[in-house]
């Protein structure tokens, strides 16, 4: 059976996208699907390239029984449109800048849209403080519940690299 493979990304990927791709592995593997899933995350600008997440995501995570401590921040990669199932942006800033990068891709979706249904942007924590970092985890932990519900679910049929999941 085909493994369902994510790529989170945000901008820098030390905040949002560490913490969702945290969730989603720590939910799969409680729910014992982990061998369902390949999990990543990436940003879509390389400042931080090598980076382990920010203190505050990674404080935020562990409060939660969660260690995002071993991930390092990358930038998304051209062959990483292909390479992933979906490619899954906090925000629509980062949408459109994925969509510049590979204007061709069906797998590009907003976390609101595919994840929340709700078609909200995951807000930016990185200049607030720790009330921040909370919020921005509720709303990953809902969306990643709710994707590893739908895409449990029915990864005996996935079809890969499409919208289905909606």
């Amino acid at each position: 059976m085909k493994r369902v493979s994510i790529l989170f990304v945000c901008m820098g990927n030390i905040c949002r996208s560490p913490l969702a791709e945290g969730i989603f592995r720590h939910a799969a593997a409680e729910a014992g699907l982990s061998d369902k899933f390949a999990i990543d995350a990436a940003g879509t600008g390389g400042w931080h390239e090598g980076d382990p997440p920010d203190r505050r995501s990674a404080a935020t995570a562990r409060q939660h029984g969660i260690d995002i401590s071993a991930q390092r921040a990358r930038r998304i990669r051209s062959e990483d449109f292909a390479a992933f199932d979906l490619v899954i942006a906090m925000d629509r800033n980062n949408v459109a800048e994925l969509r510049r990068a590979s204007p061709n891709a069906r797998n590009i979706h907003l976390f609101g849209d595919i994840a929340l249904g709700t078609g909200e942007d995951i807000p930016d924590p990185y200049y607030g403080g720790p009330e921040g970092f909370e919020n921005v985890y509720a709303r990953l932990l809902a969306g990643c519940m709710k994707l590893l519900g739908e895409l449990g679910a029915d990864s005996a049929s996935w079809s890969g690299k499409t919208s289905s999941v909606r």
